[in-house]
């Protein structure tokens, strides 16, 4: 593979790096939608397939795209990120010149300000960018699971003289106004953008991916700085659009999935473990790294069963398992079973539980002969926006008391005990939060 071409020169005595083009990469979104599964920690660093997170997609695009320098812009909850990231030795970033950068907002001289926006972390980091003097910046979402070579989409975005290239995909017509929408002609040149239309005219959506030459996206994010909430959808595209730059749609037809619902990310989990999984983890011309702890093997006892699983290292399995994903570190006790479920890692499931369509994040305990996933679903009572898809949801750090029954599109987080389960049972369409993070 052609790899994107750095160029050092020496001037005045100082190093001065040159890049053709960079990455910055929104890490710094709550995922909100994703209920109690990033009440602790940052969407694009929730596990994903196991022993994966989220943000380890976009970082593993990068550097098999030949694109070794990468800001990381963070702000919610970024420990752990932080802490998975590292100096990018996973994802071969840990560079003397580029590589990856941690960039959480920071004091300036007279204010101190967060990022009130996508385009507004962007232009916070102006200096960063300028310091390596890129031809072109690619901006990435840090909360989509894909694979895409960004240097095929450099070279479209050079073949057509573009200012502003956006990566699209065709959606169902019913699904696109949640989206971004450009029309565009034959040429791919844009002809109109619609920023989540009530009405869109076509149905080729914005994946949040872009190239930008470097002078029209600097000279933009300075026009716009004094906007609130600046953004790329609702602020920058428009305006280079309706300055006349050269806006180019890059069709995508790979898989592509944001993650960004309880329903998205468990569908995608389980797609993971199809027959013929439609997006493969294991290819081996585009690698998806991560970073690997030193842990054993996973331990499956000569009575358990599995079926079609994920199941990661240093998990030990003494019960049933089937269609689940499993993360490193879980123990699965004796007579428990877990099905359709997504286990995170470090959690305990006691014997004779059973898990039925559950997201159980890490750290839990799932106390003996108890269920979680249980009868009828009903309407969250609450948020039933984010609480849906039939599935029950438990929060990192949980601990459920023995021989209680949980129903669906519940949520529960924080140490709760039997008194908190009225009967035994916790009915569909609640919320028990003894953490005090469900808003």
């Amino acid at each position: 593979m052609c790899m994107l071409i750095s160029l050092i020169n020496l001037s005045r005595g100082n190093n001065v790096v040159k890049k053709e083009m960079i990455a910055m990469l929104l890490a710094g979104g709550q995922g909100s939608r994703l209920g109690v599964l990033t009440a602790k920690v940052a969407k694009p660093a929730v596990a994903f397939g196991g022993k994966y997170r989220i943000i380890d997609f976009p970082l593993s695009n990068c550097i098999n795209s030949g694109i070794d320098t990468v800001g990381v812009l963070t702000q919610y909850q970024p420990l752990r990120l932080n802490t998975h990231i590292g100096i990018g030795i996973p994802w071969d970033l840990d560079r003397n010149q580029g590589g990856v950068t941690v960039l959480p907002p920071y004091e300036k001289v007279g204010k101190t300000e967060w990022y009130t926006g996508t385009a507004n972390a962007i232009y916070q980091n102006l200096a960063y960018m300028e310091s390596f003097h890129p031809d072109y910046v690619l901006i990435l979402s840090g909360d989509h699971i894909y694979k895409m070579d960004y240097e095929v989409m450099l070279d479209f975005h050079k073949s057509h003289n573009a200012d502003v290239s956006i990566a699209v995909m065709p959606v169902p017509q019913e699904e696109a106004g949640r989206f971004g929408i450009v029309v565009s002609g034959e040429d791919g040149r844009i002809r109109e953008f619609q920023e989540k239309p009530e009405h869109p005219k076509s149905n080729l959506a914005s994946m949040g991916i872009y190239i930008f030459s470097w002078p029209v996206l600097r000279d933009a994010l300075i026009a716009l700085s004094e906007q609130e909430g600046c953004d790329f959808g609702k602020h920058v595209i428009p305006y280079c659009f309706d300055r006349g730059k050269n806006l180019a749609a890059y069709e995508f037809n790979g898989y592509w999935k944001d993650v960004g619902t309880l329903g998205s990310y468990w569908e995608a989990n389980m797609e993971l473990i199809d027959i013929i999984p439609e997006f493969n983890l294991y290819e081996e011309f585009w690698k998806i790294y991560t970073k690997n702890d030193i842990i054993p093997p996973q331990y499956v006892s000569s009575d358990a069963k599995v079926f079609r699983c994920l199941i990661s290292d240093g998990t030990e399995v003494y019960g049933d398992v089937s269609n689940s994903i499993i993360g490193s570190g879980v123990t699965i006790e004796t007579g428990a079973v877990v099905r359709d479920s997504i286990v995170m890692q470090n959690t305990v499931i006691k014997a004779g539980a059973i898990l039925d369509r559950a997201i159980v994040a890490e750290n839990c305990v799932i106390g003996e002969k108890s269920v979680v996933g249980w009868g009828d679903q009903a309407p969250n009572r609450v948020r039933p926006d984010i609480y849906s898809f039939a599935l029950t949801v438990v929060g990192e750090d949980t601990t459920i008391p023995g021989g209680v029954r949980i129903g669906r599109n519940t949520a529960v987080t924080g140490v709760t005990v039997p008194d908190d389960y009225p009967d035994g049972y916790l009915a569909s369409g609640e919320i028990l939060d003894k953490a005090g993070v469900v808003t």
